[in-house]
């Protein structure tokens, strides 16, 4: 890239580049993978240290994301990220009891069949409450996401609650419990 003048936006105002910058001197990213991302030379990068503004940004960021613990998710998942090797050498090792080999296939499992494909759908209630006229309490139980088509034919699918309000029966005292 060469010349700092010559990118589109400012670098300060760039949150992109910030975090990146923050990713780097958090230990997360290294130098030649933001030069590369950025497209920057060795002039340009050395030249983006003497920026006081710019680098008061970057440690600002540090700071917001370690107080709202980005930067340990992030480095934990980069350490997660090894697990999958480590448990395979534990299940591979003739040395191991089989005990530990069980554990780490379980976890190798468990690691395995992660993603939005395993993970299981919530129980999803929708709750429609008309008080226009007299009308019953629905409930539509469902399991997968409504389009606001279905939701609209659901109305009239869902299990019927009667909400019709009753007339309270007096309170019965010991006395009137005797007289029966």
């Amino acid at each position: 890239m060469g010349d700092v003048a010559n990118f589109p936006l400012s670098f300060i105002e760039n949150h992109d580049f910030i975090t990146d910058c923050a990713r780097y001197a958090e230990g997360l990213y290294s130098e030649a993978a933001v030069k590369k991302k950025w497209h920057f030379d060795d002039a340009t990068w050395l030249q983006l240290g003497d920026d006081e503004k710019l680098i008061e940004a970057i440690e600002a960021e540090k700071v917001r994301r370690i107080r709202n613990g980005v930067t340990a998710r992030e480095r934990a998942q980069q350490h997660f990220a090894t697990a999958p090797n480590v448990l395979g050498n534990i299940l591979n090792d003739d040395g191991v009891s089989p005990r530990h080999k069980i554990e780490s296939a379980r976890e190798l499992r468990a690691i395995a069949a992660t993603g939005p494909e395993a993970a299981q759908a919530a129980d999803r209630f929708v709750i429609h409450i008309d008080l226009g006229e007299d009308r019953k309490l629905i409930i539509d139980k469902r399991i997968a996401p409504l389009t606001p088509d279905e939701a609209r034919k659901s109305l009239n699918d869902g299990e019927i609650i009667d909400a019709t309000p009753q007339k309270a029966h007096p309170a019965s005292t010991a006395e009137d419990d005797w007289k029966r």
